[in-house]
């Protein structure tokens, strides 16, 4: 059992602050829209038209997204569409069930990147009740 609880306090320790990775990705986006505007306009239009309400709420796609990001092992994407997901009403169950789904599409990378979502979910409740008091 030592060697678990050690374990896990250097992978707590390994683990990326996914709302401070949110916040610097945001800056590094509009640093970047400066730079290369017409790039990043388009960009914004996509994703805009992309995450709207029709067939699919904007929850769905935010969890498909997510369970994307996950397979494709993008940090900032999670990080980006765990954050999203919450603010579009979906709730841990619906996060980590897609989690799942990622896992099972992805194999043991997609379960690594899995875990981080997981921690991402994790830092982002925990800032959201900290803002609540």
């Amino acid at each position: 059992m030592p060697y678990a609880n050690n374990f896990k306090s250097l992978l707590i320790h390994k683990m990326k602050n996914f709302p401070q990775h949110y916040k610097e990705m945001v800056a590094l986006m509009q640093e970047m829209g400066g730079e290369i505007p017409e790039t990043m306009q388009g960009f914004h239009k996509l994703h805009k038209a992309a995450i709207a309400t029709g067939s699919l709420t904007t929850q769905t796609k935010e969890l498909i997204a997510l369970g994307i990001a996950i397979a494709v092992h993008c940090d900032g994407c999670i990080a980006f569409h765990v954050h999203d997901a919450l603010n579009a009403g979906a709730t841990k169950a619906d996060i980590l069930e897609t989690i799942g789904v990622a896992i099972m599409m992805g194999g043991g990378p997609s379960l690594m990147y899995g875990c981080e979502a997981m921690e991402a979910l994790k830092q982002f409740e925990e800032k959201n009740k900290l803002a609540l008091v």
